[in-house]
């Protein structure tokens, strides 16, 4: 399994699969790189620095995406994609980049948007990519606390209906600690759409608790 982008999201999501797949998570910033390898957590998250300091992993980190997508069976992107409120646009040319780079080395994975994306973003990349298996699966994590919430999930989204989206559900619940998760599958715009309104929720009760 690789993962793309080491921030919350995909360090999260890396170490949680690793505590019974191999990982490789990949970065641009080497320095990240130096120390995630050393097992020192380069974010700020108690649950993070706890896990690379003293749990067995099966994670190993590198600059060199290429030579991690050759064998990948799964390939999650977590890069960013800053969100314009004045134009309500994504930039998603690092997602793109990624998926892109992916299949041109290994066009038999299984690609996992983890990015927060437009709804029919996923639907469009699959017509880019005729043939590939793209799926896109919403992460619902509070920073400084992500691999808690991911260890302790409150439900499993997965905007794919067949095996490829299955298998990856079953991944996630097999690295949580909690056993009975709804795992919820659904088609790709549902579940982007799903993002998208449990962040419109959260920012409606965060404008409201700073009125009192």
């Amino acid at each position: 399994i690789v993962v793309v982008g080491t921030g919350y999201v995909g360090l999260s999501n890396a170490v949680v699969l690793a505590r019974h797949h191999d990982v490789t998570a990949v970065d641009i910033d080497a320095a990240k790189v130096e120390l995630i390898d050393a097992r020192i957590s380069p974010i700020d998250d108690v649950e993070l620095a706890d896990h690379l300091a003293k749990r067995p992993l099966r994670l190993r980190a590198t600059t060199d995406a290429d030579a991690a997508y050759a064998d990948a069976g799964f390939v999650l992107v977590a890069t960013p994609t800053d969100y314009d409120p004045q134009t309500s646009y994504f930039d998603t040319r690092s997602v793109e980049g990624v998926v892109s780079a992916a299949l041109t080395v290994n066009p038999a994975a299984v690609v996992v948007i983890k990015s927060t994306v437009p709804v029919g973003f996923t639907e469009e990349l699959r017509e880019r990519h005729p043939g590939a298996t793209i799926l896109f699966s919403p992460e619902f994590l509070r920073e400084g606390r992500a691999l808690y919430d991911n260890l302790h999930p409150s439900r499993i989204v997965v905007g794919d209906r067949g095996e490829a989206g299955r298998a990856f559900a079953d991944l996630m619940v097999e690295g949580a600690d909690d056993t009975d998760i709804p795992v919820l599958l659904t088609d790709s715009t549902e579940a982007e759409s799903i993002k998208l309104f449990a962040n419109t929720y959260l920012a409606l009760r965060v404008a409201y608790l700073d009125r009192k």
